[in-house]
């Protein structure tokens, strides 16, 4: 009998750590950190895309959430992008973007609490920031006021969050109808583990994807701790896809 329980847990936790994730039509890979390529309706989607070693120039769709080396990286977006890639980005972005600019069909700039319709895809910014993480007693890691942003994308009947560097913002309680959210775990610069699993309780979307660790900050314990916590959401941890 104990051996039996031993393999139905093992089985349990392999349906929850997967390479990538499937849900009716839609793929989602995890490139590392808050790196993920979506497929879905006939469409390449990245965000973040950051320490990729693979040269794929697929992206039909980059969107980029805010401005640091680690979300916003100039040789990996290189490795992504085609001549008809729209790129999606905030402001502060764009100087960095500048020497692709002639090698994409368009880099269109929003600020949180807009909104994009690309053929068959809708793009929302919400905020995303700190409220108690800091780098010095009154300056946050990331301010609200630098207009950094999460993505909402609505694709193929499913809607995609796509959380950024955040804490647990109260704009996340006014969240509905997502199906799939990315969410980041590590702490110091972004939710902890359990900040994460508050945040997920509060809008209940239907699967919920770890990210933001294992790279720079964070372990594969911060993604497992977040999975235990969370109760009202299926929770799955993705493997690093080889890029």
């Amino acid at each position: 009998m104990k051996k039996v329980l031993i393999l139905i847990l093992l089985l349990l936790l392999q349906a929850c750590t997967r390479g990538n994730m499937q849900i009716e039509g839609i793929d989602i890979a995890w490139l590392g950190h808050d790196g993920f390529r979506i497929q879905a309706s006939g469409k390449l989607i990245y965000f973040d895309p950051y320490q990729i070693k693979t040269s794929f120039h697929d992206a039909d769709l980059l969107l980029i959430t805010h401005e640091h080396y680690d979300h916003c990286s100039p040789e990996d977006i290189e490795r992504v992008i085609k001549p008809s890639t729209i790129v999606i980005t905030i402001p502060e972005c764009q100087s960095k973007l500048s020497k692709i600019a002639g090698n994409v069909a368009d880099i269109i700039l929003m600020e949180p609490f807009q909104e994009q319709q690309r053929e068959n895809i809708k793009i929302e910014t919400i905020p995303a920031y700190n409220v108690n993480k800091f780098r010095s007693p009154d300056l946050a890691f990331h301010p609200r006021e630098d207009g950094r942003v999460g993505f909402i994308i609505d694709i193929a009947g499913r809607r995609i969050y796509h959380a950024g560097d955040t804490d647990f913002i109260p704009e996340m309680k006014e969240l509905k109808s997502i199906d799939i959210a990315l969410i980041p775990v590590s702490g110091t610069y972004v939710m902890t583990p359990e900040e994460a699993a508050q945040a997920v309780e509060s809008f209940k979307p239907k699967y919920a994807v770890p990210m933001h660790y294992s790279s720079i900050i964070g372990t594969q314990k911060d993604a497992e701790k977040f999975r235990n916590m969370v109760k009202s959401s299926k929770v799955v941890i993705l493997k690093k896809t080889s890029s």
